[in-house]
């Protein structure tokens, strides 16, 4: 049988969250062949026991380690049969149609190659993170001035977020997120899937930016719509703001160069100080002061960005495949 799309999601500690995302996608999901692959990364929790007790149909990958959020996505997909792989945090509840909606609007436009929707908080209330503008020096420099915070929003000293749009429209972006992300197998293959220099955060943006140079235009619909927890696996690593700094700065180091990368850095490194000293952090990035204290603390590893490898880090043992 013919598969349309190939449901991705890598779960960490999330076992709850999980089960509602799981049950969601059989609940909606009508008029599409679809097949669910999870890639469990050593929650230890009892996800993979959830899964396979609950949910038997599920393609499971109980990972023995926590290979991060990329190798996972990568580790993942490389199961995948369906002509469209879509992949789908664990903390989202799918609404209704969304992804025979996905299918049909992707079909229509073969030329985006990448695409995206609509994400809601629990509340019902937009979630603006299903995508972003690219990064910029004015972008890092409202950060680091915490214009981002005093405006938080505005489409001129909030850039990234791309304010006063409500997602409510079809409309081409720099970078879909990865919590909501359909992308043609073959493009996903062409690209070599998210780069593993990404542990967790950033690996999106990266992908979306190599995306479009190679001629790809990403896109989001309003009409594919999930409900968003946001991060429930990050909140169990415990360091999400330096995972999240790790990751801007692996995306500057990767696609900027000279005076405008070493510029980028410092911005990158004086919002978080800036945060650490005034002991607050509201706004997209969150945080308390101590914990901004801690990216400062970091900074000159995290301001190095991720290894410049794969090979920086341990991927074995392999996972262990069960169904």
């Amino acid at each position: 049988m013919s598969l349309d799309v190939s449901i991705v999601i890598v779960t960490y500690k999330c076992r709850e969250a999980a089960r509602d995302c799981l049950a969601s996608i059989y609940e909606t999901t009508t008029g599409v062949e679809f097949e669910v692959i999870v890639l469990d990364n050593a929650s230890e929790d009892g996800t993979v026991e959830m899964v396979r007790s609950e949910f038997p149909d599920v393609k499971l990958i109980a990972s023995r380690e926590n290979l991060g959020f990329a190798a996972g996505c990568n580790r993942a997909a490389a199961e995948a049969g369906g002509d469209y792989v879509f992949l789908l945090n664990p903390d989202t509840v799918m609404h209704e149609g969304t992804v025979a909606h996905l299918v049909e609007f992707a079909r229509n436009r073969p030329e985006n190659g990448i695409y995206g929707g609509r994400t809601l908080r629990p509340d019902g209330v937009l979630d603006p993170g299903s995508c972003w503008a690219a990064p910029s020096l004015w972008s890092l420099f409202c950060f680091a001035t915490l214009l981002t915070t005093a405006f938080r929003g505005s489409r001129f000293f909030d850039p990234e977020v791309m304010g006063g749009w409500k997602r409510d429209s079809v409309r081409e972006v720099d970078i879909v997120t990865g919590c909501l992300l359909f992308v043609t197998r073959s493009h996903w293959e062409e690209l070599g899937g998210f780069d593993l220099r990404f542990f967790m955060y950033g690996e999106d943006a990266d992908l979306s930016l190599r995306a479009r140079a190679m001629g790809l235009r990403p896109i989001v619909t309003p009409d594919a719509v999930v409900t968003h927890e946001v991060g429930v696996s990050s909140k169990a690593h415990g360091d999400k703001l330096i995972l999240l700094s790790s990751g801007k700065a692996t995306l500057l180091r990767k696609h900027w160069r000279g005076l405008r990368l070493r510029a980028g850095l410092f911005l990158l490194a004086a919002g978080a100080g800036l945060r650490a000293l005034l002991g607050f952090g509201r706004g997209r990035w969150g945080g308390s002061g101590s914990a901004w204290r801690d990216v400062w603390r970091e900074r000159r590893i995290w301001l190095a960005g991720y290894p410049e490898s794969p090979e920086g880090r341990s991927r074995t043992p392999a996972p262990h495949v069960t169904t």
